[in-house]
């Protein structure tokens, strides 16, 4: 049977070393757990979170947006060949109505893209110039559906055109207020991380007990001649000198008072002890 080993901290381990204290542990995640939050409550941590958001947003709009576009490219073909023969120079003219009217689109929608980032307003003409490329995707792709009276590709050749008309007027105000909370993230993430740094010097948990120690340190260096010079201060005419008074008077302890008042007795030349 193996005899426990007695380890300072009122450890006892079998051939293991003691743990660390609790306190030290605790002061290390403290310690981590303030590193951790001080990266993660950054100015420009919390700006590049929303960035990265917008990014995917951006993404995912533009992946919308060409699906779209390509879905409305053979029926906008078919309307612009009009029955003309397969690969005859008329139907092949035809595939480039359609990329004519996108590649316009999609220019506009970029400038979009950076005017909206950095809060630039464009004018009349870049709006006009982009409902009417929807409209003229719209009605060259749900044309032969209007004619023939068939709801159903109505409806499907109508579907495509809208969501590329909504996501291209969302995806613009949607990077607007993106590009506003930016801002908002990064001046209050800033506002915060200033406050954090005015607190903290006022977060000491050892502040209250450093002036006692030195108090008590400064009590304990004080000389036989200060106490002495305490109680010759505190001394008038008609005090009668004794170790109570002197205890009372400079706070020396009861084994120092009797020192003290017999040499301040013998420099007044009066009173008695008791």
């Amino acid at each position: 049977m193996r005899t426990p080993i007695r380890v300072r901290e009122g450890v006892v381990a079998f051939g293991r070393p003691p743990a660390a204290p609790a306190a030290e542990r605790l002061a290390a995640d403290a310690a981590e757990a303030a590193e951790l939050r001080a990266y993660a409550t950054h100015p420009d941590v919390i700006a590049l979170r929303v960035e990265r958001v917008r990014a995917q947003v951006d993404r995912l709009c533009w992946s919308g947006i060409v699906l779209g576009l390509g879905f409305t490219m053979i029926n906008v073909q078919s309307f612009a060949a009009a029955g003309t023969p397969a690969w005859s120079l008329p139907w092949l003219a035809a595939w480039l109505l359609d990329p004519t009217v996108s590649l316009v689109l999609l220019a506009i929608l970029r400038a979009e893209q950076v005017t909206a980032r950095y809060r630039v307003r464009t004018g009349a003409w870049t709006r006009r110039a982009k409902w009417f490329t929807l409209a003229a995707t719209y009605v060259m792709n749900t044309w032969h559906s209007w004619a023939a009276g068939s709801v159903s590709g109505v409806v499907l050749h109508s579907v495509p055109p809208l969501v590329v008309f909504v996501a291209a007027e969302a995806v613009t105000d949607l990077r607007d207020k993106l590009t506003e909370a930016v801002s908002a993230a990064f001046t209050e993430a800033s506002t915060r991380a200033v406050q954090v740094t005015a607190d903290s010097p006022a977060v000491a948990v050892h502040e209250p007990a450093k002036p006692l120690r030195h108090s008590r340190k400064a009590q304990r260096r004080v000389s036989f001649e200060d106490y002495l010079e305490r109680a010759r201060e505190q001394w008038s005419p008609g005090v009668v000198v004794s170790p109570a008074w002197v205890r009372g008077v400079t706070g020396c302890s009861r084994g120092l008072s009797s020192r003290l008042s017999a040499a301040l007795l013998a420099e007044v030349g009066g009173g008695s002890d008791d």
